[in-house]
């Protein structure tokens, strides 16, 4: 079967940035980066994120988008095509078969969560934080996820608010790129920012921040070790969207007056920008409260709702933040759902919204044995966090690197400096870098998990509670 170009763009840069930018910005800038920075040595890890994405995110986000454009078709479809150009093997297409696969095992629990943000921003609305202490923050949550006095009962309501959260989603993807993700971005995407302004400037002036400012910002280099370097490359790949094929798909619909480069540059810039930014809109709240900030996950959703509850004026903040965190989920889920519709559509008799309406059915089924068995959930975020998401990314800098010629991209990136500096950072640094990870982290996510003894020499290089052994 011919498959051909995607015939549908973007309709405008502005439209394409807020869904660009929409796609990257999500549960991981809120629920993820600002624990993860201050267990992790803040400043220092903050530093080493930066880092990360500088020198590691965004030449793989140039890639993407370039590959995408260079198509003009989805991952899977793209990147063989690329390869027919070459003359190199079809086998290239696991590159796009390895991020779409990893886009919808990311989506089938994203989902999930997002149900739970559902339902904690319904509670919000209700005004159920009033008060509210850690016991009592406990137990709410377990009985939102199952796990508390009625648990058939949480159980199906989570069903329902899952159900409600994928029709949404199928909805807009179902519309189509322009009609559907760009236009939901450009007024959803504003609303974020302003609704971010509002908590943060609420955090400010009410919460403590000079103690979160000291426990983002100040570098505690003797907090770094191995486990920071996996935990800030993970985070980095998570939050952008690189390695799941959805920047490829993304790049498909590009107008040939996108600069890639320069467009590359303000997405990875505003994802990292709006993860410090959130930093700053929950740690003064937690602090001022009296909470422990290092609570890991349960920061999120046990945590805050304490902090609201017994800050003035936090019942009201709640329902924002909550929101906040839900638009940046949908702007994500539909993003990460597109990656498979894209190549469903592409697919002889199948239309967009018939795509879209297959994959919610299967999200829908699979979220609800994730909402029944949250064990396996856990399961599925080791799997895509720890070998999927890293070995996505390593196949697609070799297959932009080193199989793809430099003329096949240069369309596409541009000549001079530019193209040099990238060229060069994706055949040795990032390639080299990304195996490291891929290979040792494996073995120590391994180790944690379940206690595995590892070789001598991997012993050593790891070094005892994941940190490097002092020089």
């Amino acid at each position: 079967m011919e498959i051909g170009r995607k015939t549908e763009t973007w309709g405008s840069k502005f439209g394409f940035m807020m869904a660009a930018v929409g796609s990257s910005v999500g549960l991981g800038n809120f629920w993820r980066f600002p624990y993860t920075a201050g267990e992790n040595g803040g400043g220092a890890f903050i530093a080493i994120y930066i880092a990360c994405v500088a020198l590691i995110g965004l030449p793989l986000l140039m890639a993407e988008y370039a590959m995408g454009r260079k198509s003009g078709m989805s991952a899977i479809e793209g990147v063989q095509s690329l390869a027919r150009a070459e003359s190199k093997s079809l086998n290239w297409g696991i590159v796009g078969w390895v991020g779409t696969l990893t886009a919808t095992f990311i989506l089938s629990f994203y989902v999930v969560i997002s149900a739970w943000l559902l339902a904690f921003t319904v509670q919000a609305i209700g005004g159920g934080f009033a008060e509210m202490d850690a016991a009592a923050s406990g137990a709410n949550f377990n009985n939102i996820i199952g796990q508390g006095d009625h648990p058939l009962v949480s159980k199906w309501y989570i069903l329902l608010l899952l159900g409600l959260f994928l029709a949404t989603n199928v909805f807009v993807v179902g519309r189509g790129v322009k009609g559907g993700i760009e236009r939901a971005a450009t007024v959803l995407m504003p609303a974020f920012f302003i609704m971010l302004i509002v908590v943060v400037g609420f955090a400010l002036t009410t919460g403590d921040f000079g103690q979160a400012a000291a426990f983002l910002l100040e570098p505690k280099w003797d907090q770094v070790g191995f486990n920071t370097f996996l935990e800030a490359i993970g985070q980095a790949f998570f939050s952008i969207g690189i390695g799941v094929g959805l920047m490829i798909t993304y790049g498909a619909y590009l107008s040939r007056d996108t600069n890639i480069p320069r467009a590359s540059g303000i997405i990875a810039g505003s994802d990292t920008l709006v993860a410090l930014i959130a930093g700053f809109a929950i740690f003064p709240i937690v602090f001022a409260a009296g909470l422990d900030p290092a609570g890991g996950p349960s920061l999120f959703f046990i945590s805050m709702p304490v902090a609201f509850g017994s800050i003035p004026g936090g019942e009201l903040m709640a329902v924002v933040f909550f929101g906040l965190a839900l638009f940046a989920a949908f702007t994500s889920s539909i993003s990460l759902m597109e990656v498979s519709v894209s190549w469903l559509e592409e697919r002889q008799g199948v239309t967009r919204f018939g795509a879209s309406l297959g994959m919610g059915v299967i999200l829908f089924l699979v979220g609800a044995a994730y909402v029944f068995g949250p064990e396996y959930l856990d399961f599925m975020d080791f799997v895509t966090g720890n070998i999927l998401l890293p070995l996505g990314g390593l196949l697609a800098v070799i297959f932009a690197g080193w199989i793809l010629s430099r003329d096949m991209l240069t369309t596409e990136i541009g000549e001079g400096t530019v193209m040099n500096i990238w060229r060069f950072l994706m055949r040795w640094p990032v390639p080299l870098f990304l195996a490291f990870i891929l290979f040792f982290g494996f073995f120590d996510k391994i180790q944690q998990q379940y206690n595995v003894q590892l070789p001598g020499f991997m012993t050593t290089l790891l070094g005892p509670n994941n940190e490097l052994p002092a020089e």
